[in-house]
């Protein structure tokens, strides 16, 4: 059974800088594409972050120049650093595949944004 532990958010002032981490259980990790998601209050979850299981990433344009996945596959985890960080930042991140859920969504973690 897949487990995705998500970990690392909090309270950061605007211009901060946090890094998330995804610790994946259960799957052969390093044969997948995975992506960070978000989601804020009221708001659909979203896709932030991709890296393919080769390296490659890409990145949504709100974020682009701000925040880095990568990946180590010697660790089955994923990680998200988010420098800049800005108050629309603000949501519960999730770790999930590359380019939608594959599998049960995990606890996620709070990032808050805020003065």
């Amino acid at each position: 059974q897949v487990q995705l532990v998500e970990s690392g958010g909090g309270l950061v002032q605007p211009g901060g800088s946090l890094r998330l981490s995804c610790a994946a259980s259960g799957m052969i990790f390093r044969i997948y594409a995975m992506g960070w998601y978000r989601q804020a209050p009221g708001k659909q979850r979203e896709l932030v972050a991709a890296i393919s299981s080769s390296g490659s990433t890409n990145y949504r344009d709100s974020v682009k120049g701000r925040f880095t996945i990568s990946r180590d596959n010697a660790k089955n985890t994923v990680y998200l650093q988010m420098n800049s960080l800005k108050p629309e930042d603000t949501a519960v991140y999730y770790c999930n595949g590359g380019t939608s859920s594959w599998w049960p969504w995990g606890q996620g973690t709070q990032v808050t944004v805020s003065s």
